[in-house]
């Protein structure tokens, strides 16, 4: 392997090392004949790990204005960077409208200095910015920019608000904290008490959980095809939240799962790879 594919497999390698299952997914979604596909995925980890792992505002903004100018002149020149050079090697990127590739990274920029949300509804449209964007994004590349990418979008905020809940003990400084005012008024919470167990914490992540649950019962209505990549993402989050809801100490479930894969996740992985092959004729 030459110094480029070095350099794209380590972003892969992040991407599969966050999401172990995708592993499975691969053997649907050939890395010879889809590269474009993988490379998105890394792609679309790139974006929110510095949307959402950096602390300081301007250090991420810096690193998001660089993906901003990559992905606005990829389409010239085939970009720098080792996923972008994959991207814009493949046909379909120049199908899609310049705005949709820039759109997850200017929603991204937008929301680094916001705060905790008053309720969940208002923390589920916050996310939906930066996660419907990559979603609409995915869903044009995987199928076509015919295709609704409502069910992606609400899944892909879903499967955020649920992993951001994950950091509760490392984001309790943080402006944006993964529970709603609403939610810390309810149960009496402080940030100092969102570091440490107790019944209140409980109460407020299983509260948390609820909501999530419920809203991605609602998702499974919404038109739309998801990518395989996304069916699998999808299925791991929702069984934990399911099963962290029903935990006695729910934050700990959540902390300690591990990505199941086994035989009911490559089911998964087959069902979603066929239905993309149909929608899509690949």
């Amino acid at each position: 392997m030459d110094a480029g594919g070095n350099a794209l497999q380590s972003y892969v390698d992040k991407w599969l090392a966050l999401q172990p299952a995708q592993r499975i997914a691969l053997a649907f979604v050939e890395p010879a004949r889809w590269p474009g596909h993988i490379a998105l995925a890394a792609l679309e980890q790139e974006i929110v790990g510095a949307a959402y792992g950096i602390r300081e505002p301007q250090v991420a903004a810096t690193k998001l204005n660089w993906w901003a100018e990559e992905l606005a002149g990829a389409g010239q020149g085939g970009g720098r960077h080792p996923l972008t050079q994959v991207l814009f090697d493949d046909d379909r990127a120049s199908r899609i409208d310049s705005e949709r590739w820039l759109a997850p990274v200017l929603a991204a920029m937008a929301q680094l200095e916001e705060g905790t949300a008053a309720d969940f509804t208002a923390q589920l449209d916050a996310a939906a910015q930066l996660h419907g964007a990559l979603a609409a994004l995915e869903t044009a590349w995987w199928f076509d920019e015919s295709a609704a990418p409502d069910r992606a979008a609400r899944l892909a905020a879903l499967t955020h608000l649920l992993h951001a809940l994950r950091r509760l003990d490392d984001d309790a400084e943080r402006d944006r904290l993964p529970l709603t005012m609403a939610a810390l008024a309810r149960h009496g919470l402080s940030r100092d008490q969102l570091r440490r167990p107790g019944p209140a914490r409980n109460a407020a992540v299983r509260d948390q959980l609820g909501e999530i649950t419920s809203a991605w019962r609602a998702a499974a209505r919404l038109p739309g095809p998801l990518s395989v990549f996304r069916a699998v993402e999808a299925r791991e989050a929702g069984r934990l939240a399911l099963r962290a809801a029903a935990a006695a100490e729910p934050l700990e479930t959540l902390q300690r799962a591990r990505q199941s894969g086994g035989l009911a996740t490559t089911l998964a992985a087959w069902q979603a790879a066929r239905r993309w092959r149909r929608a899509s004729g690949a």
